[in-house]
């Protein structure tokens, strides 16, 4: 069940910038009459009140939806109807957007959906949320109410199911991701709610009927946060992982990139940490499951194919060039940072640092012969110009990349000539 934790009193933020905005400040006051009350809530509160920063500001209030309109408007504020009928308006203030939502109790529950009656009771409407701190709510002064104790589960990063676990879970079984995602951006993954844990497993089967795109969200989010990793080896305990991707996860793999990007001051990569944790998963299958954009599929099936082909530790420099010459600087280093990261080598592993580093600063030259150059030489437009450029590419690029002019004019000369030859023996 819930902390029903008291005796740890959360702090005013009165002080906290985004609360004091005039443009904040101008919807708490439009709203705020004839015994109306308007509270920010969940994310905004949770996050000023762990030091984080703060993005998008909702608001609960007891003002009904309609008459949220209609003050908003009097007040010169540009109204949205979002989900007017589940009680959400979209208040726009100085240009910045407020999600307004009237106080609600659900009457019925069909999965996500839910036919609510809205309500003026803060803890009525606390108890339909999903995790204790984010039933945090601050007024316009930036006193705090914590009806559920939310603010002891937070101080000490407990990521808390509200009421029942499995009933809140299974009115989206979104939450059993974002009970983990939570877990690594704001709780303690190394010490998990067993409750929560518990209710996970047993209601992992309704993973199954969530979209792609709304797993693709969370999970990439997951993966980008600061305890990802023993957030990822708690999913893989509770086989969590399977029903995403397709495969039980490489959990290590993943370890071991987020060593090396933090070795190598690296920003985390979510999306290629999410190829380290598919392992041999096709891309394309990750994009049908996953709804992936097709930048993020080229770039997997371009770190696949270079994981595959590119990244020999004891190749040289001339070997580092072509590659990413052939590929893209992005695609060798994606196949560079996975395959060392499915190898086992230690972060700090010399030799990969100097191929990284090394692929990371050099930048490709752009191949100095066209077509044009190839007609000027008489050579009749057709499939032979394609072919001379794409051997002296070949010829340049063994030759790690030549910039001297007179060596370059010589050498297309000399194919233009074996050209000659080849169609002139051709024709006798």
């Amino acid at each position: 069940m819930a902390s029903s934790n008291t005796s740890s009193l959360p702090p005013s933020i009165g002080s906290a910038d985004w609360l004091q905005h005039p443009a904040a400040q101008a919807v708490f006051n439009a709203l705020a009459v004839d015994g109306g009350e308007v509270r920010a809530v969940g994310g905004a509160v949770r996050n000023e009140l762990m030091g984080l920063p703060v993005r998008d500001v909702d608001l609960a209030t007891t003002v009904l939806p309609q008459d949220v309109m209609r003050l908003a408007k009097q007040a010169g504020l540009q109204c949205i109807p979002t989900g007017i009928d589940h009680g959400t308006v979209t208040v726009v203030s100085d240009g910045i957007p407020f999600e307004v939502t009237t106080l609600r109790r659900d009457v019925e529950t069909f999965g996500r959906k839910a036919r609510v009656n809205f309500s003026t009771d803060w803890r009525e409407d606390a108890m339909r949320r999903d995790f204790t701190m984010n039933a945090l709510y601050a007024d316009a002064g930036g006193n705090v109410q914590d009806p559920l104790g939310g603010y002891g589960d937070l101080t000490q990063r407990r990521v808390r199911f509200i009421g029942d676990a499995r009933a809140r879970i299974r009115e989206d079984y979104l939450r059993i991701l974002r009970f983990f995602r939570f877990m690594a951006e704001y709780g303690d993954p190394y010490s998990p709610d067993a409750e929560g844990m518990a209710a996970t497993r047993a209601e992992r089967e309704g993973l199954t009927t969530l979209s792609g795109e709304r797993i693709r969200a969370e999970l990439l989010k997951l993966l980008a946060a600061p305890g990802a990793v023993p957030a990822l080896a708690a999913m893989a305990q509770n086989d969590l992982i399977a029903p995403l991707i397709g495969t039980a996860g490489d959990v290590d793999a993943v370890a071991r990139l987020a060593a090396i990007e933090h070795a190598h001051r690296l920003t985390p990569d979510p999306l290629l940490r999410l190829a380290a944790l598919s392992g041999a998963v096709p891309p394309d299958e990750l994009q049908r499951k996953l709804r992936l954009s097709s930048a993020e599929t080229t770039r997997l099936i371009n770190a696949a194919r270079c994981t595959d082909a590119a990244f020999d530790p004891t190749a040289d420099q001339s070997a580092v060039r072509a590659f990413i010459y052939r590929h893209g600087g992005q695609a060798y280093q994606d196949g560079a940072l996975l395959a060392w990261a499915r190898s086992g080598a230690a972060a700090d592993d010399a030799t990969r640092t100097a191929h990284l580093d090394y692929a990371r600063e050099w930048q490709a030259p752009q191949l100095p012969v066209r077509g044009a150059d190839v007609l000027k030489r008489g050579i009749e437009p057709g499939p032979e110009v394609g072919s001379i450029v794409a051997a002296f590419e070949d010829w340049w690029i063994a030759a790690g990349f030549p910039d001297d002019a007179g060596m370059l004019e010589s050498k297309l000369d000399a194919l233009v000539a074996a050209s000659r030859s080849r169609n002139a023996a051709g024709k006798s």
